[in-house]
């Protein structure tokens, strides 16, 4: 079956495949602490994941409209272009430093902030977290779907974040920690934090969430239900026929 071709699925891609470069890169780069606790657990986490959440919301806006074939594309897009932002700043790190540059700034500014894209900890726990995540959010969305049959967005959109989330959390921070990109004081404090801001972002989002997702239905007149869908990640020789509809 001849695929459909979409307005606005290429743009919603990359803006996907740069927030997750982006949210890897800043989860290296710094640890933020809003100096408040909860629980006597204090809230801190790394940058990156006020950038993050807003992956998982163009994940679920692909899942939704487009279905979970078109969205396991795209998850394995932004699997590789993470691989190779990786491979590129590895590259840069090992070039020999001008004399002047290395006097003013030098390897060790860079490393501070890339380093962890450089070092295979971080980028082993990224991808492992994301490809756990990403494919478990949008397996649970697309499912959910199905069971709720169209009907309220918000349970799924909750409802799949809560489960993506939390895998993905705690195989980043865990193989971080266990790589030493993170000490392993910090791990509870990561884990719990960056999962509760995440599902509250995304809780937050959900207005937002339900007017881009109805828009795009209208303008792409599509609304995909993964009725008969093989939902194996690795699968992808299918993904040029149309998911039915109910």
């Amino acid at each position: 079956m001849e695929r459909k071709a979409y307005r606005y699925v290429d743009l919603i891609t990359v803006l996907f495949v740069i927030v997750l470069v982006m949210s890897n890169i800043l989860s290296s780069a710094k640890i933020v602490d809003w100096g408040v606790s909860l629980g006597g657990v204090p809230l801190a986490f790394d940058a990156g994941t006020l950038l993050f959440p807003v992956g998982y919301i163009f994940g679920d806006i692909l899942t939704e409209v487009y279905g979970f074939k078109r969205s396991r594309r795209v998850i394995w897009m932004g699997f590789f272009g993470l691989a190779v932002c990786s491979l590129l700043l590895y590259g840069v790190r090992i070039l020999p430093g001008e004399a002047l540059w290395e006097q003013s700034v030098g390897q060790r500014a860079f490393d501070a902030v890339f380093g962890g894209m450089t070092s295979g900890g971080i980028v082993v726990a990224s991808l492992l977290g994301y490809w756990l995540g990403e494919f478990s959010n949008s397996f649970v969305l697309a499912r959910m779907k199905l069971m709720t049959r169209g009907r309220w967005l918000w349970t799924r959109t909750v409802g799949s974040t809560l489960i993506g989330e939390g895998i993905d959390t705690l195989a980043f921070v865990g193989a971080a920690t266990l790589f030493g990109v993170f000490p392993p004081a910090l791990f509870v404090t990561l884990v719990v934090t960056n999962y509760l801001f995440k599902v509250g972002v995304e809780v937050l989002m959900t207005p937002l969430t339900y007017a881009i997702v109805g828009r795009l239905k209208a303008a792409e007149g599509v609304d995909v239900y993964d009725i008969g869908t093989d939902f194996n990640p690795f699968r992808l020789r299918d993904d040029r026929t149309a998911a039915a509809k109910p």
